[in-house]
């Protein structure tokens, strides 16, 4: 399994960086896991997008759905997706649709936002789209997939994938502290968790993490390997990577565009 981080940044996006999307990829099959603003770009360095398999969607806030529209405006309009010869491509009759799991309600959530495009189903006419509810349990592919909710300003689920040869990948969404994001993710081989805050929400409500929860949490679930993702380029590295390696008792990596791991 190898997994290539498109983007890193919470909701609003680093300096030319993308917001929450990660390429997973085992042999000859690609998921990608959530695309938020920016992240379509990103992945067109990654990959060609007519080779994405699947797209997953952990929630349905824009930082990590957003990209869809540009993605299925591709998959719409681009020369080569054409019944007909256009532009040097041959067309085809075939042309690439991959699937799309996002969670229950996604479809009137898409409707919603691409009415003011005058065309609201443009999305579930470029993907095959699936909402997935708990307790669903996924195939795709060689991965085996889980979810968990975990506690967020709207319906949102940790993703754990597992290869069938080997190695299990769990990302945490966003969340704010939760003892189920713990279980969840005991013992598993690499655990991504965000960290977004430099200190907890004024307000008491909490959607969020600090580096030294996120470090917590890991520490916690007995994780292999902890990554750190959705934090801005504006807080310091180094006073992360510092808080979280010593909540969780060991050096911590931090999430970066084009960083790859491999289990």
């Amino acid at each position: 399994m190898r997994i290539t981080v498109l983007g890193k940044s919470p909701s609003w996006q680093d300096a030319d960086g993308a917001c929450s999307g990660y390429l997973v990829q085992d042999e000859d099959y690609t998921l990608l896991l959530d695309c938020g603003s920016g992240v379509f770009s990103k992945l067109r360095r990654a990959c060609d997008y007519v080779d994405v398999d699947v797209v997953l969607i952990s929630h349905l806030h824009a930082d990590h759905f957003f990209d869809l529209v540009p993605f299925a405006f591709a998959l719409t309009y681009a020369p080569r997706q054409q019944p007909v010869p256009v532009a040097g491509w041959p067309g085809t009759s075939t042309p690439a649709r991959p699937a799309l799991h996002a969670p229950l309600g996604a479809t009137a959530v898409f409707h919603g936002l691409l009415g003011s495009w005058g065309n609201e189903e443009l999305i579930e006419n470029a993907f095959h789209l699936h909402e997935y509810e708990l307790p669903d349990r996924l195939s795709l592919g060689p991965f085996a997939v889980r979810f968990c909710e975990v506690p967020h300003f709207t319906r949102t689920f940790a993703v754990e994938l597992t290869s069938d040869r080997g190695g299990r990948f769990t990302f945490s969404a966003d969340c704010g502290p939760n003892e189920e994001l713990v279980q969840f993710a005991r013992d598993t081989d690499l655990l991504m968790i965000e960290a977004t805050l430099p200190r907890p929400e004024r307000t008491g409500e909490r959607g969020h993490l600090t580096p030294r929860e996120a470090g917590e949490h890991g520490r916690a679930a007995r994780a292999a390997a902890l990554v750190l993702t959705h934090f801005s380029d504006e807080l310091d590295s180094e006073w992360i990577r510092a808080e979280a390696s010593e909540a969780f008792g060991a050096p911590v990596q931090l999430a970066q565009e084009g960083a790859v791991f491999t289990l």
